[in-house]
């Protein structure tokens, strides 16, 4: 009987236990310390930035100005684990230097970064932030990427793409950006200028960052910003709109802050860039038949879960077979319409004829289709059965439009599409097990087995020279 080693993950937030074979390579990231007081790193850190003048100071310049001066604090949606909240939040420390230094806090707004993904309710919003925002009464907005009376065109990108962004940022006198700095498989990184673009932009300009030729592009990918269109193009947007601070945190792999950057965005985005290289790369050496990985806690839906798939490539034999799982939480599991719409497509074309029409001049870009774009990129290494997807959330006619074999047929009958934590552990085992046979079977002795236990986190990489 094969020895089993048992793997105890976190994936949305569930804790979940899988077995694996003995013989199978766990490739993880380096264990980093957290901060041990992050409240008291920030106070510091908004005092002694990084290339840039004391948020104070920024604040108080601005007050002898204009003693009505607006000010702005753009976050993040809930799509990113980052601590606005509690003894560690890293919101209310800036919102009390605003306090402090004169603004009025019916001139203060919070803007959350929605970029294509939808409003946050006061359900959500009361669970993410600090609930001394509420009790001060300070103004939360969502931001509306399709409400142009919301938004105000100011020109053209280097690139041609037209750029409409966010009125209510744009008329504050200051602009104060907060966020994570993880790995993002299309723009290098995220945090800094991707707190405006996408996170703040109209549609139209959502869709030029996104677009087909964009993303098509091999710079455009986890860890790479030297050439990488995307960071371009969200650099410039931002420096064409400004901002006057930013505070940006980095997390472990327990989803605790380790790293506090504040100040100029671009200094502290260098900064945190080295230190996420560092602490997020896995190199390797070879490739293997079978991977089996997670979407972690960003992987609220299929469309998030892509960040995963696409971090495992690297190690993914020609043919092999990726197993993933997912806790697809989400009001919507899957995703967007116009996402289920462009997923079916790409199931039915498979990724070569697809990518040709997302590049042909006659194809009018649909919403979320960029996503699918990068799920494409799976399809170039591995035939779409050889994806084997699960999620304990998703129903029979989900799986019907989605690029993949569906993960229920490794689980009994009577258990298929019922809502059971369970079922993940009985579907990596029975999945395992199941390839594996046949794999023996065709004379394959040496099966070489991965479990990506960082998920999305852990960036695959062959060679330093890669980035």
């Amino acid at each position: 009987m094969m020895k089993k080693l048992n793997k105890k993950i976190k994936i949305g937030n569930k804790d979940i236990s899988i077995s694996l074979p003995d013989f199978a390579d766990i490739l993880t990231t380096a264990t980093t310390e957290k901060i041990m007081d992050p409240g008291s790193t920030l106070r510091k850190k908004l005092l002694h930035p990084k290339g840039s003048k004391s948020l104070p100071w920024i604040v108080q310049s601005k007050i002898d100005k204009n003693p009505d001066s607006k000010a702005v604090i753009v976050i993040s949606d809930n799509t990113r684990p980052i601590p606005y909240k509690g003894s560690n939040g890293i919101l209310w420390p800036i919102i009390d230097i605003l306090l402090k230094e004169g603004v009025k806090k019916e001139n203060i707004v919070i803007l959350i970064a929605n970029g294509t993904h939808h409003a946050l309710p006061y359900s959500i919003l009361t669970d993410m932030l600090d609930s001394r925002i509420f009790e001060e009464g300070i103004l939360i907005v969502n931001h509306k990427y399709t409400d142009n009376s919301s938004l105000r065109y100011i020109g053209n990108t280097s690139r041609g793409a037209k750029i409409y962004i966010n009125n209510l940022y744009l008329e504050s006198d200051i602009k104060i950006l907060t966020g994570l700095v993880e790995s993002h498989f299309m723009a290098g990184v995220s945090g800094g200028r991707k707190s405006v673009c996408p996170g703040l932009v109209g549609r139209e300009t959502i869709y030029s960052f996104h677009s087909p030729l964009m993303l098509n592009n091999r710079n455009a990918r986890d860890l790479k910003l030297k050439g990488n269109p995307c960071h371009e193009e969200a650099t410039e947007i931002l420096e064409r709109v400004g901002s006057d601070f930013t505070v940006n945190v980095t997390l472990n792999k327990d989803y605790q802050i380790n790293g506090v950057y504040a100040g100029n965005y671009k200094e502290i985005l260098t900064e945190a860039y080295k230190k996420l290289k560092k602490e997020s790369s896995i190199f390797i050496n070879k490739e293997y038949d079978i991977i089996i990985t997670h979407a972690g806690r960003v992987g609220i839906n299929h469309y998030q879960a892509a960040k995963a798939a696409i971090v495992s490539l690297p190690a993914l034999k020609k043919e092999g077979h990726l197993i993933l799982f997912a806790d697809n939480i989400d009001e919507d599991p899957v995703g967007s319409t116009g996402y289920k719409s462009v997923l079916y497509l790409l199931k039915i074309l498979g990724a070569k004829k697809f990518n040709q029409l997302l590049l042909s001049s006659s194809w009018k870009l649909i919403h979320d289709q960029w996503q699918v774009q990068m799920w494409s990129r799976v399809f170039k290494k591995i035939p779409l059965e050889n994806l084997i997807y699960y999620s304990p959330q998703l129903t029979e006619n989900d799986f019907a439009g989605i690029p993949c074999r569906d993960g229920n047929d490794f689980i009994p009958v009577k258990s298929r599409y019922k809502f059971a934590y369970e079922n993940i552990s009985t579907f990596v085992n029975n999945c395992l097990t199941q390839l594996m046979h046949c794999k023996n079977d065709k004379g394959n002795q040496n099966v070489n087995i991965a479990f990506l236990s960082d998920g999305p986190c852990g960036i695959l990489l062959k060679d330093k020279n890669s980035l």
